[in-house]
């Protein structure tokens, strides 16, 4: 479990809208008692704005968790609504915003060629 926490870690490292933590409740334990934390290992996760935690019940394993984390906690960037988006994100959206139907066929048909290949999974964001 520890190992696939930190694969997570590291898979998320980079995102605007994920951050992903651990507490030691040995060391710590007036926050976990307050969290409700009272089995280890024990996930909670919470959403922008959220005071209070709710419980992960699924599964334990690296992938597990990056599917759970990109469905329901990862925010994306949406090209009608910027604010999931990065800086970089940003920029780009509003450079092919400007841009002529042939230049955007060709950007798309560019990236799609890219997605095919072999690339670090942090590239391809």
């Amino acid at each position: 479990m520890k190992q696939a926490w930190e694969d997570l870690g590291s898979e998320f490292e980079t995102s605007s809208s994920v951050v992903i933590g651990d507490c030691d409740c040995t060391q710590h334990q007036s926050l976990c008692s307050k969290h409700g934390v009272s089995g280890y290992p024990t996930i909670k996760y919470w959403n922008a704005g959220e005071s209070e935690g709710k419980k992960y019940s699924g599964g334990r394993s690296l992938d597990d968790l990056k599917k759970f984390v990109a469905e329901n906690l990862e925010v994306k960037c949406d090209v009608k609504d910027t604010k999931g988006c990065s800086e970089k994100e940003v920029k780009y959206i509003e450079t092919m915003k400007a841009k002529e139907g042939d230049a955007v066929k060709k950007e798309l048909d560019r990236l799609k060629g890219m997605k095919a290949g072999s690339m670090k999974p942090e590239l391809k964001q």
